[in-house]
């Protein structure tokens, strides 16, 4: 299928384009949190001349444990984005759990974002689809790459064609997630941007009994590989001190090492789009080799 474009913001996504960094705090913990780390991410996107969206849930509603921190809420979490949005001029995303904050978030989100574990949920994904934002959907853990062509119809068939898909991993027995590499060229047959979520493909899913643990030290090897696959873009977690963050603190990036991960990432990504496609035939379909 043909490439799409899709506008996010006042950015424009597509295969080959210029790249996509969304990258921010899991949560909104603080305004002195998410203005910082906007801020210097800002000027990494000057300097290193990509496009950039901020995140941030304002609600995380799957925590592992019921005391797990989740946020500051919808009104005040979006007031906060906003401020983000008209002080620094980026646009903003953030995760929906509920058809009923659609309409809210969308009057100020640039960026809805369907969360891995409701990427099925047809009600949300139209409600979101309505919108007329962008819609980010992960994919599942639990699903293949190829379903994930169901979840993008659900919004296009809703009126909307500014759809991305990100993987995220996918579930490998318990507490433990694997990236298989093919999913991201057999979710780019859709036609539409697909993202590579660094950070929370090297989570472990309750993996500290009762919280999530993760492997950090793997960010940079998974992102670089991802963009040789041939990603449209990069989502990130990143916080000025992720030790010390409220939520998937082993899995976020430190402020102040991010600029040495998105220099590699930029540096390949300019490298692979400039290289042509290679397109092997499939099995029963080769030519026999002759020797002239």
């Amino acid at each position: 299928m043909a490439a799409k474009v899709v506008k996010v913001g006042t950015h424009q996504v597509s295969a080959g384009g210029k790249f996509l960094i969304i990258a921010g705090p899991c949560v909104i913990e603080s305004w002195e949190t998410i203005f910082t780390t906007a801020s210097h991410l800002k000027a990494l996107s000057a300097k290193h001349d990509f496009n950039l969206v901020f995140k941030a849930s304002f609600d995380k509603a799957n925590r592992t444990a019921v005391h797990g921190f989740r946020g500051p809420g919808l009104e005040k979490g979006l007031a906060m984005l906003a401020d983000i949005k008209s002080k620094l001029d980026l646009p903003v995303l953030s995760d929906i759990h509920e058809v009923e904050q659609c309409q809210a978030a969308g009057e100020v989100l640039d960026v809805l974002q369907i969360p891995a574990f409701l990427c099925r949920q047809t009600d949300l994904l139209v409600a979101a689809a309505q919108t007329g934002k962008c819609v980010n959907i992960k994919k599942g853990q639990f699903l293949s790459p190829a379903e994930m062509k169901n979840a993008v119809k659900k919004v296009v068939d809703s009126g909307n064609e500014n759809v991305m898909l990100t993987e995220r991993g996918t579930t490998f027995g318990y507490n433990n997630l694997i990236v298989d590499f093919r999913g991201i060229p057999i979710m780019k047959e859709t036609g539409y941007p697909v993202i590579f979520d660094a950070t929370h493909s090297v989570q472990l899913p309750g993996g500290a009994g009762d919280a999530s643990s993760g492997q950090r030290q793997y960010i940079p090897t998974l992102a670089r590989a991802a963009v040789v696959a041939g990603v449209d873009g990069m989502f990130m977690e990143v916080h000025p001190n992720p030790d010390e963050a409220k939520s998937d603190a082993a899995n976020q990036v430190p402020l102040g090492q991010v600029e040495e991960l998105l220099v590699q990432v930029m540096k390949l990504y300019n490298t692979v789009r400039e290289l042509p496609d290679i397109s092997l035939p499939a099995p029963g379909q080769c030519k026999q080799f002759v020797t002239v």
